[in-house]
C-alpha cells in the first residue's frame, strides 16, 4: 500500500525538467522503435511523453500534432521535433528529429542493397510478392485509422469524399486540395464553429495523466517566443546549409548529374507535397518513375514494402529510390556502385527532412501563440479530412499495380489478391501489428513462389 501510496502522489507533481542526455537516450529508442507509420508512431509517442513521462500535457502534444498535419513533411518526425524543441531548444529538436530517421536510414541502404542484389532470387522475389498484398492493406488501413477521428460529422465526410474525387477522377494536385480543404475550415468555422472544432482529427476527451513538465498553463520558455531576428538567423542557416549541399552536388556530378537532379526534385518534394507520406508517394512516383526513371514502378513498390519494415518514419522509402537510382546511375564511378547508392541515398534524406526542421524551428514560436485559436486549428482539422480521401486513393492506386502488374490488359494475380484480403482482415479484425503481418504475408508469398510451378500457375 505505501508504494502505491507513492505512485500516487508523485502523479500529483509534475515530472523533474529532463536532463538533455535523458532525452537523448529516448530519442534513439523511439527512433529504434517507432515501427507501424506515422498513426503507430504518434500513438507512441502519445503514450511515452503523455501518458508515461508526462514531458508534455495532452493539449500541447495535441497542439503541436495539428500544426505537424498540416506541414509538408512526415508529421511525426516533426512532432519529435517539435516536442525535443519545446524540452531543450534548438538543439533539442534537432536530435530528436535525427535520431527519428538516422536508424532507419541505416536499416534501409542495407536492406536495398540486399534487394537489388539479390531480388531476382526465387525467394527474395517470393517474399515480395507477398509483401506488396500487405502494403495495399497497410495504406488502407491507414485511411480507415485517420478517417475514423477525423470524419466525425458529415461536413468532414464530405471534405474527404470531395479529396477523393478531386485526386481520383479530375487529377488535381495535392496542394490545391489542401488550399481548398483549409478554406471550407476556416470560412466554415465562422459558420458553424462547433464542426470543426476537432484538433486535426486527432482531438478526444481529455483523460488526466496528471500534471505535466510542460503542462497546460506552463509558461512559456523564453525559446518559444517569437522574434523577428531568430528568425531571420534559422533561415539564413537553412538556406546556407541547402545551398552548401547544392553547390556539393554540382561540383560531384555537375548540373546534369544524378544527384543534382535528386537534390532539387526532392526539395520540391519536401516542399510542395502535403499529408504525409502517403500523400506524398504519389508525386515521388510520378517524379522517380516516370519522369527521371531512376526505377521501375515494380522497383517503387518493393521499396515502400521495404520502408514498411524498418523503424522511423514512412517516407524514409525516398532514401531507397535514391539508393536504387545512385546504384543504377554508377554516381560514385563504375567501380564503386554500392558507395554511389549510399551517396545518393544520404542525399536524398538530406534534401527531404532539412525542410522538416526549419518548419518547426522557425514556425514553433508563432504555433505557440495560436494555442485554442479556432481559426488556426480548424483549417488543420478540415485538411486531415482530406488527407483521408487522398490515402484511400493511393489504396487503389497500389491495388492496381499489385493486383494487375501488367494492367487492365494483362493477368489478374487472384492469389495477391487473397493475400491482400487476408491482410484486410487480419488488420481490421483481430488488430495484428504490421510487423507480424508483413512476416505472415511473405511466408505466403514464398510459398505460392516456389508451389507455383509446380501446379502450372
Amino acid at each position: 500500500m505505501e508504494r502505491t501510496t507513492d505512485d500516487r502522489v508523485a502523479a500529483m507533481q509534475a515530472p523533474a525538467a529532463v536532463p538533455f542526455r535523458e532525452a537523448l537516450r529516448f530519442w534513439f529508442k523511439l527512433g529504434c522503435i517507432s515501427f507501424g507509420g506515422p498513426a503507430g508512431q504518434i500513438a507512441l509517442m502519445h503514450t511515452e511523453l503523455v501518458e508515461r513521462r508526462r514531458w508534455i500535457s495532452e493539449q500541447r502534444f495535441l497542439h503541436a500534432l495539428n500544426y505537424c498535419m498540416v506541414l509538408p513533411g512526415p508529421e511525426a518526425q516533426q512532432l519529435a521535433t517539435y516536442i525535443g524543441w519545446l524540452l531543450h531548444r534548438t538543439w533539442g529538436g534537432i536530435v530528436a528529429g535525427a535520431l527519428f530517421v538516422l536508424p532507419s536510414l541505416v536499416l534501409l541502404v542495407g536492406l536495398s542493397w540486399i534487394y537489388i542484389r539479390f531480388g531476382d532470387m526465387p525467394v527474395i522475389a517470393g517474399v515480395f510478392y507477398g509483401i506488396k498484398p500487405a502494403v495495399t492493406a497497410i495504406v488502407l488501413h491507414a485511411a480507415w485509422r485517420i478517417g475514423s477521428r477525423a470524419l466525425a460529422n458529415g461536413w468532414m465526410a464530405g471534405i474527404a469524399a470531395a479529396a477523393f474525387v478531386a485526386i481520383f477522377a479530375l487529377d488535381m494536385p495535392f496542394p490545391a486540395i489542401v488550399l481548398a480543404a483549409a478554406l471550407v475550415g476556416y470560412f466554415g468555422a465562422r459558420r458553424w464553429p462547433g464542426v470543426f472544432a476537432l484538433g486535426g482529427g486527432h482531438a478526444s476527451k481529455r483523460k488526466d495523466y496528471g500534471p505535466a513538465l510542460i503542462d497546460d498553463d506552463t509558461p512559456r520558455s523564453p525559446h518559444t517566443v517569437f522574434t523577428r531576428a531568430r528568425l531571420l538567423r534559422v533561415l539564413a542557416t537553412g538556406a546556407a546549409l541547402w545551398l552548401g549541399t547544392m553547390a556539393l552536388l554540382l561540383a560531384i556530378s555537375g548540373s546534369e548529374g544524378t544527384l543534382a537532379h535528386m537534390g532539387w526534385f526532392f526539395t520540391k518534394a519536401a516542399l510542395l507535397t502535403f499529408g504525409g507520406a502517403y500523400a506524398v508517394l504519389p508525386y515521388v512516383y510520378q517524379g522517380a518513375v516516370e519522369h527521371y526513371q531512376w526505377l521501375t514502378a515494380t522497383q517503387m513498390i518493393d521499396g515502400l514494402a521495404l520502408g514498411e519494415t524498418t523503424p522511423g518514419p514512412l517516407i524514409i522509402v525516398v532514401a531507397f529510390v535514391g539508393f536504387i537510382g545512385g546504384w543504377t546511375a554508377q554516381v560514385a564511378g563504375e567501380g564503386a556502385p554500392f558507395l554511389g547508392g549510399a551517396l545518393a541515398a544520404a542525399a536524398v534524406t538530406w534534401f527531404t527532412f532539412l525542410p522538416s526542421f526549419l518548419f518547426i524551428l522557425a514556425g514553433g514560436p508563432v504555433v505557440e501563440a495560436t494555442r485554442g485559436r479556432l481559426g488556426f486549428t480548424a483549417p488543420l482539422s478540415a485538411i486531415t479530412a482530406a488527407v483521408v480521401g487522398v490515402i484511400l486513393n493511393l489504396a487503389l492506386f497500389f491495388a492496381y499495380h499489385v493486383f494487375w502488374p501488367a494492367g487492365f490488359d494483362g493477368a489478374f494475380e487472384p492469389v495477391a489478391a487473397a493475400i491482400a484480403a487476408a491482410a484486410v482482415v487480419a488488420l481490421f479484425r483481430y488488430k495484428v501489428g504490421v510487423l507480424p503481418l508483413l512476416g505472415g504475408c511473405a511466408a505466403a508469398g514464398l510459398a505460392w513462389t516456389l508451389l507455383r510451378p509446380m501446379v502450372g500457375g
